[in-house]
């Protein structure tokens, strides 16, 4: 049985999926990283991925058409975003303490709302493979990256896009600026306010979409808790990636292909030993420790994260 995992059609399965899996964690990641950039961290990424999860495919299970749940993902997570700003720049709330809050409140929001319009587990037809010509038949390598849905395509071309915009843009420079030393950006002529709103708006659009790539691309159905902790291993990877997108690239990968691993072993009934089987189940979770345990203090951070600004202080 355990050679039987060992073969390509398997070897492709894994890679095809673990590519796949990856998607939620890079747009929840990137938008996270635009925000810590800026001197925000916002520990309230899955409140925001579950409520984008449940408006897009609310909005895709009673309209059809999931380019308007992805709409609907968006507007719900930008304005999740929104509130968060709110709370952590204007009125300069303990940004942890905050994020929690907003975290909680797309947990018990989106629980209240499943039980009230759907009161049930439904499906929907979501976002389906796009094969790309000619690409898409090439052997091994065809199924692994490009038989993918629109949401894949879309969280890997965020990749270098957030590249540029940080390295390349006036806004990439103004957001570097507040992270780092948001009295001197002041000074300079930079809205710390306007830059820290941009940016964690942005974030929460970005998580809302994570949201949405599990409930109307992944796996089309939305239930209480879809997201299992991955806005919060989200978090992880940015520290993980230094704050740099390709790093967070990485770490995305890294983590779904663990994750891919685990559910194909399962999905073979490869007999393993049962605590391993509960080992493999924990792997995505352990290996979030293990990435803040030995992250800490390798790359430096953003000079002025968690740190609130306000002019003249």
């Amino acid at each position: 049985m355990i050679a039987e995992f060992f073969t390509v059609t398997v070897l492709v399965g894994v890679l095809s999926s673990g590519i796949r899996l990856a998607t939620p964690y890079l747009f929840a990641s990137i938008g996270e990283m635009f925000g810590q950039r800026s001197g925000i961290y916002n520990l309230g990424v899955e409140g925001m991925m579950l409520m984008g999860a449940f408006a897009a495919f609310y909005a895709t299970f009673t309209t059809g058409n999931p380019w308007l749940g992805l709409l609907a993902a968006i507007i719900v997570g930008g304005i999740m975003g929104l509130a968060m700003a709110v709370i952590s720049v204007t009125f300069q709330a303990e940004q942890g303490i905050s994020g929690i809050g907003v975290y909680l409140f797309g947990l018990g929001m989106s629980e209240l709302l499943f039980q009230r319009l759907l009161g049930t587990v439904e499906t929907v037809s979501g976002f389906r493979p796009v094969d790309i010509p000619v690409l898409s038949d090439l052997p091994i390598v065809g199924p692994i990256f490009f038989q993918q849905s629109i949401m894949v395509y879309l969280a890997y071309a965020l990749v270098p896009i957030a590249w540029y915009i940080l390295n390349r843009t006036t806004l990439g420079l103004k957001i570097r600026a507040v992270g780092e030393n948001p009295a001197a950006a002041d000074s300079l002529g930079v809205s710390v306010p306007r830059t820290r709103y941009i940016t964690v708006t942005i974030g929460g659009m970005l998580a809302g979409v994570a949201g949405a790539s599990l409930s109307i691309a992944l796996l089309n159905v939305f239930q209480q808790n879809l997201t299992s902790g991955i806005g919060f291993i989200a978090v992880a990877l940015v520290y993980f990636g230094g704050w740099r997108p390709y790093g967070v690239l990485f770490g995305a990968l890294l983590f779904s292909m663990v994750n891919a691993l685990q559910l194909w072993i399962q999905a073979l009934n490869i007999p393993i030993p049962f605590d391993a089987s509960e080992l493999l189940i924990m792997m995505p979770y352990v290996l979030t420790i293990l990435v803040l345990v030995f992250s800490a203090g390798r790359m430096r951070k953003p000079s002025a994260l968690g740190q609130a600004y306000e002019r003249g202080s």
